[in-house]
């Protein structure tokens, strides 16, 4: 907890398993003052992720607006991740059906609510293909001042997920990343390296579950246990557990004690077999400017108790 008052975001995502436990963190989160939730195709198709993200916010009792945004990214087409996610988007577990999303383009709705604040006063929060934010500052780049921070879950240091060279939410769109990292706010990125010591192994599944009193606790965090238990371990972890992306994303503007960092330059490759490629260079060995800031190492276990705590809080 902080004395410091609430941080105001914007949160883009494409629920998706880990994307379902980073909405609930954030509802649950007093840290986060939720202004509005919009919701691109990514990890399923948009016909899959925004009655997800109803569904979601539905369980917890959420009146926060939510809105439909991009189907596709801004070059090229759509592809999903069902390998992890399944056809459904939530490995198969079913949720109550949410209030139908208001109506209007998340582009839209993300611009009105910056023309409507004040400068550095809201913090963009992008745990999907970034096309829905880089929608809304390019139209109107005079915007980036509205904001305080940009935080993404997106790109890797090294190998990705997708392909050899590139992370998924960097690869669906890469021309929308690149758009960000200029639009002019801080950036900062929660990479694969990162969330890769959020490893969900069965012992921290049983950790989150006495966490809700050996019961499972309320009905999100019983769905969330739901869901870890139904991602599939991953092959790059020897399947000793699978990495909770995007509640990293989110435990930043929480916690962000929690983390180590430093001050990086950061592009994305466009073309070519490397196309969604994040370029990070720690070191200062390249001439560019330092455009962003890495977050570097995780307290995994604070992280894991931290998510334990606030989603038990939920109904």
């Amino acid at each position: 907890m902080t004395d410091t008052a609430p941080r105001r975001v914007l949160m883009d995502c494409d629920p998706g398993t880990d994307d379902a436990l980073a909405l609930w963190l954030a509802l649950a989160s007093p840290e986060i003052d939720l202004r509005l939730v919009t919701v691109a195709g990514g990890n399923v198709g948009l016909e899959r992720t925004l009655p997800n993200a109803r569904a979601v916010l539905g369980l917890a009792g959420a009146t926060v607006p939510l809105l439909a945004g991009a189907d596709r990214p801004l070059i090229g087409r759509f592809r999903p991740e069902t390998r992890v996610h399944g056809q459904d988007g939530l490995a198969g577990v079913v949720l109550p059906e949410g209030k139908p999303a208001a109506p209007g383009l998340a582009a839209d709705a993300l611009r009105a609510a910056l023309r409507e604040a004040a400068p550095g006063s809201l913090t963009l929060l992008g745990i999907a293909p970034a096309t829905n934010l880089a929608l809304a500052l390019a139209t109107e780049p005079e915007l980036a001042d509205r904001v305080a921070e940009i935080v993404l879950m997106t790109g890797a240091l090294g190998e990705g997920n997708w392909t050899e060279a590139a992370e998924f939410n960097a690869a669906m769109d890469p021309e929308a990343l690149a758009l960000l990292l200029q639009a002019g706010p801080p950036v900062t990125l929660a990479t694969l390296e990162l969330t890769a010591q959020a490893l969900v192994t069965p012992e921290r599944i049983a950790r989150l579950r006495g966490q809700g009193g050996g019961q499972g606790g309320g009905r999100c965090l019983a769905a969330a246990l739901a869901i870890l238990e139904a991602v599939p371990p991953s092959r790059r972890f020897g399947h000793r557990g699978a990495p909770l992306h995007d509640p990293c994303a989110v435990a930043w503007l929480v916690a962000p004690q929690l983390f180590t960092h430093r001050a990086v330059a950061a592009e994305v490759v466009l073309d070519g077999r490397d196309r969604g490629r994040t370029r990070i260079d720690r070191w200062g060995r390249g001439t560019a400017p330092r455009n962003a800031r890495l977050l570097e190492g995780l307290d995994a276990d604070g992280f894991f108790a931290l998510l334990g705590d606030r989603l038990a809080a939920l109904p």
